[in-house]
């Protein structure tokens, strides 16, 4: 597919900024004893100086090269631009990790059109070094392969990503659990939403599924997904804006139907 020189001109900056993010972001996760850490909501919710920095360096690196470009980030919020094209940016999705020395955190940068379309995504894991990467019509690669989802994977032999927060009730989580186990499935919970929808890209997770998201964590994460031959719920789903963030779904097409329906006996149980 011939993808737009607007479009091919913005993802040749990603991938330098993704990497160049990434090494900065490791510097600080190398250096936690001496990082500053502020709550946000709560104790889980929590922002971190290294959170800051690698925004700072993608948004003025943006700001820079393309002045009219919108921006959504994590840490600074929305910008609005003129050019119709805005860039959506997580600087480190699982900071909760992050400052616990665990490595499951991402750098996630997806860029959007006029219409809301996701037109590429890209998803750096720096720990591992695994750089996950859509452009829209163009497939789904990891380090450069392709991917694709797991077609054989069932709801009883595959792993489900689960993500939770102090957003939602807890019966939100624990109902979906319970339903998961009852069918004979296992769930598994990384701590990085952006990075578990990846892996049911890779073939590693046969779902995910989120009560509430946010924009910044998900948008690269699910191009990425559609890419690799995925199926996705629509985000942030009617009557929501991206600001407000909301429910996310990503999964094996085989495995949409039967996890949606396990969802919704879920909801019934809460209502």
């Amino acid at each position: 597919m011939n993808t737009p020189h607007d479009v091919r001109v913005r993802l040749d900056l990603a991938r330098d900024l993704v990497g160049k993010a990434g090494r900065l972001a490791l510097g600080h996760f190398a250096d936690r004893a001496h990082l500053g850490i502020d709550a946000k909501l709560n104790g889980q919710d929590v922002v971190s100086a290294a959170d800051r920095a690698v925004e700072t360096l993608i948004r003025s690196s943006v700001a820079s090269a393309f002045p009219d470009d919108g921006f959504l980030g994590e840490e600074y919020g929305l910008q609005e631009g003129r050019s119709g094209w805005r860039w959506t940016v997580d600087p480190i999705d699982g900071t909760s990790c992050f400052v616990h020395g665990l490595p499951s955190w991402c750098i996630s940068v997806a860029l959007s059109d006029t219409h809301e379309q996701t037109c590429f995504g890209l998803i750096l894991a720096p720990v591992t070094g695994e750089l996950y990467e859509a452009v829209s019509g163009e497939g789904a690669r990891l380090n450069g392969q392709p991917i694709r989802i797991d077609e054989q994977a069932s709801l009883q032999t595959g792993l489900v990503g689960l993500g939770a927060s102090h957003r939602v009730t807890a019966t939100d989580i624990s109902e979906v659990l319970q339903a998961l186990l009852e069918v004979g499935g296992m769930f598994v919970r990384s701590g990085s939403g952006a990075l578990s929808i990846a892996e049911v890209a890779a073939g590693r997770l046969c779902a995910y599924y989120e009560p509430h998201i946010n924009a910044w964590d998900c948008l690269a994460a699910l191009l990425i997904v559609r890419e690799a031959g995925g199926f996705t719920a629509e985000f942030p789903g009617e009557g929501r804006s991206l600001l407000q963030g909301g429910p996310v779904l990503a999964a094996a097409p085989q495995i949409a139907a039967p996890i949606n329906e396990l969802i919704a006996h879920a909801r019934q149980r809460t209502s």
